[in-house]
């Protein structure tokens, strides 16, 4: 009788571990990229790579101008919960290198306060990083390739290639690009577009924008200044600081709603709570209209309080928000954000080898021939352009199967942070890329 009921319980146990769910991966590491201009050492990029480990598709998402892997962490969440098999990958670009993120890890606001808004962390001149003038797309793309080709394993998983604004921008070239004779979209599967792309989405550089910026850009003004302070890295660092009062300490009253350098524009006409500054700065309602690209719909501040607390009710919960744009390894910024980069996105606009393309020495020779099932989600940003272009390039090109969505209900950064019940670009996405899944 012994006996058998030691084999039942054996046969019961091997059947939980068979039953078990695979083992799931959930790490932020750092990988060798192929040489650029500047020092050995910037030549690594970094990646969040989340889902199952026996996953037979990745898809691969690139953030948009001054966006980091941290900011579409909280999406990438909700797609591998929901598509089965598929691991997200998310791509730090390498001027993250640049970042002194030391005393953000410690994970005290007062003590990063202190340090980034006391402006004791080691900054990065532009005039002594001359060499990110030629961090354009040729190098992203090249820095990408590694990556896509690391995800294919070989060719056992299909790879999705997609990103946000300009990281969908940067997606759409890749899969146009000319890599020494190989097409960039014979080594993707699919592509997913979210708020960005290129035939007119964004900007389009005209050859004398290309001549004029190319000069100023190699003159050492490389790096993108959001705000116009005169310091590239500040919006982000206001963005990590002011998340991280609001994560840790939402319901106290705001510190930096009275810190001089904070710009007139994100700060309420009354007392507020950390969680409370951090919505208004980023909400569609409150936030400046010319800063769009970091608009979400989270809700508004309550009617009454001292300090007023926020108040949720839209898309994007702040604390969720609060949460991602807190973090570290990844971080939901790129303080250093090349400007060359964005120049040759705009370049790039027509998807073909026109004036301002060849000046900054794009290869885009296979736009017409991309033959990619295509997903493309537009917000209110771009007032349906990326719809538009999303379109454009399902009639130059032999796109198999297309789901184009244009939800300007949703503001830019909603996508990456809306709840899963609220989220209308989890819910279209979701099924598409289940149409991948074996």
């Amino acid at each position: 009788m012994g006996a058998v009921r030691l084999a039942l319980l054996a046969a019961i146990a091997a059947s939980l571990v068979c039953a078990a769910p695979a083992a799931a991966i959930d790490r932020y590491i750092p990988m060798k990229a192929p040489p650029a201009p500047g020092p050995a050492k910037y030549d690594r990029i970094w990646m969040q790579q989340l889902g199952p480990a026996d996953a037979t598709q990745v898809l691969v998402l690139v953030p948009g101008t001054q966006g980091g892997a941290g900011g579409i962490t909280p999406v990438a969440r909700d797609i591998v919960r929901s598509v089965p098999r598929t691991q997200v990958w998310i791509v730090d670009r390498r001027e993250q290198a640049f970042e002194d993120l030391s005393v953000f890890r410690h994970r005290d606001p007062d003590e990063a306060l202190d340090y980034y808004l006391g402006f004791k962390y080691q900054a990065v001149r532009g005039e002594d990083a001359r060499f990110v003038s030629e961090w354009g797309l040729t190098v992203q793309l090249h820095d990408l390739r590694s990556v896509v080709r690391g995800a294919s394993a070989g060719g056992r998983r299909k790879v999705i290639l997609g990103g946000h604004s300009a990281g969908a921008s940067t997606a759409v070239a890749y899969a146009a690009w000319d890599f020494a004779g190989r097409p960039g979209y014979r080594e993707i599967d699919g592509l997913v577009l979210i708020d960005g792309g290129l035939l007119a989405s964004f900007d389009e550089a005209s050859a004398a924008r290309a001549r004029r910026e190319l000069k100023d850009i190699r003159s050492g003004k490389v790096f993108l200044d959001l705000l116009g302070l005169g310091l590239p890295e500040i919006a982000g660092i206001f963005a990590q600081v002011g998340a991280l009062y609001a994560y840790e300490r939402p319901d106290a009253p705001s510190t930096l709603q009275d810190f001089a350098l904070l710009p007139a524009e994100f700060k309420p006409p009354v007392r507020v709570t950390n969680e409370a500054l951090l919505g208004y700065a980023f909400d569609a309602t409150d936030s400046p209209e010319s800063l769009e690209l970091i608009h979400v719909r989270a809700g508004r501040l309550a009617d009454s309080g001292d300090p007023r607390p926020w108040q949720d009710g839209e898309l994007t919960p702040i604390a969720r928000f609060a949460k991602a744009y807190a973090a570290n390894d990844p971080n939901a910024t790129e303080w250093y954000y090349p400007r060359r980069l964005l120049l040759d996105i705009d370049a790039a606009s027509d998807l073909r080898q026109n004036a301002a393309a060849r000046i900054v020495g794009l290869r885009l020779k296979h736009g017409r021939d991309i033959d990619l099932p295509l997903y493309a989600f537009s917000t209110s940003l771009t007032k349906g352009s990326v719809a538009k272009g999303a379109h454009r390039l399902a009639r130059m090109a032999p796109i198999p199967r297309k789901v184009i969505v244009d939800d300007r209900a949703t503001s830019h950064l909603d996508p990456l942070s809306a709840a899963p019940r609220t989220n209308h670009f989890l819910k279209t996405v979701v099924p598409f890329l289940r149409r991948f899944a074996p």
